[in-house]
């Protein structure tokens, strides 16, 4: 097993300040569970200053009052090549997420920023490999968004179909390991037959969870090329993961799993040069 070695990365994340589960749109959402504000900030603050420890930068967004999942910052863009393709959201409580990312990145110099005619939920349902862009569909994002992505990043798009509810997006069911060497892990119940074919032809080697690992949300992981932040309950993993050459690092975000999150539902990664200082806003 050649080294690993972790490389520096970008994050982009939005404090739980105003969290609550007043709504349920998937299947972990239960508003008659009371959710411990307090202790979900705790958690968040951990994950972000893990983050930090471990060399890499991390940027906040401001929450805004009325939108209590905007702690899942990684629905509200993806970010490839400092091209940044914002996000237009299933459900109406969401909504109002995508233009507070989009005008975060615009008051920092962005230019090529877009925004998406078809739905799609940003890396909930986008998954960055050195080859591709792996592409959700089924119960959030839009088959229609993955030709725009392609259009607009440049980058060969696989569709992959969701069938298990209780994965609604892809980064519930796939983590990408190494982003140098498609390396990723996966769930494959979550996916149709012939997603799991797809993913076995372009992922012969790739790390395979089992349910109970996928059930508290193992897959819903970070990875910096050797420190992989994920779910402290997804036991099962951390040695198929150190086999490999990975540090597993176990998060406790179980506050957040209330809401249907977890690490990298927290997490959006910024690829890409940050625009220079002094640039003007994009129009």
């Amino acid at each position: 097993m050649p080294g690993r070695r972790a490389t520096p990365r970008r994050y982009l994340m939005c404090s739980p300040a105003h969290f609550e589960v007043a709504y349920s749109i998937n299947p972990w959402m239960d508003p008659a569970k009371p959710v411990d504000v307090p202790l979900a900030l705790a958690q968040w603050e951990d994950l972000r200053d893990r983050y930090r420890t471990l060399g890499h930068h991390v940027d906040e967004l401001e929450p805004l009052p009325g939108l209590p999942d905007m702690v899942f910052a990684a629905n509200g863009t993806t970010v490839v090549d400092g091209r940044v393709l914002g996000a237009r959201f299933a459900h109406p409580q969401r909504t109002a997420e995508a233009a507070a990312h989009l005008d975060w990145f615009r008051e920092r110099g962005y230019t090529a920023v877009h925004e998406p005619v078809h739905i799609n939920e940003g890396e909930g349902d986008f998954a960055v490999t050195a080859s591709y862009l792996l592409a959700g569909r089924g119960f959030r994002s839009s088959p229609l968004s993955h030709p725009e992505a392609q259009e607009f990043f440049g980058r060969p798009v696989i569709g992959l179909d969701l069938v298990d509810p209780r994965y609604y997006h892809l980064d519930t069911a796939l983590a990408v390991l190494d982003d140098g060497a498609d390396e990723v892990m996966y769930y494959p119940d979550a996916f149709s037959p012939g997603s799991r074919a797809v993913l076995g032809r372009l992922f012969p080697d790739a790390l395979i969870a089992t349910e109970p690992d996928a059930a508290v949300f193992g897959l819903n992981a970070v990875s910096d090329g050797l420190h992989v932040l994920l779910p402290q309950a997804a036991v099962g993993l951390f040695e198929p993961l150190r086999a490999r050459g990975f540090e597993p690092l176990g998060m406790d975000l179980s506050e957040l799993l209330k809401g249907g999150g977890s690490v990298k539902c927290c997490t959006s990664e910024l690829r890409g040069e940050e625009p220079r200082a002094g640039l003007e806003p994009a129009a």
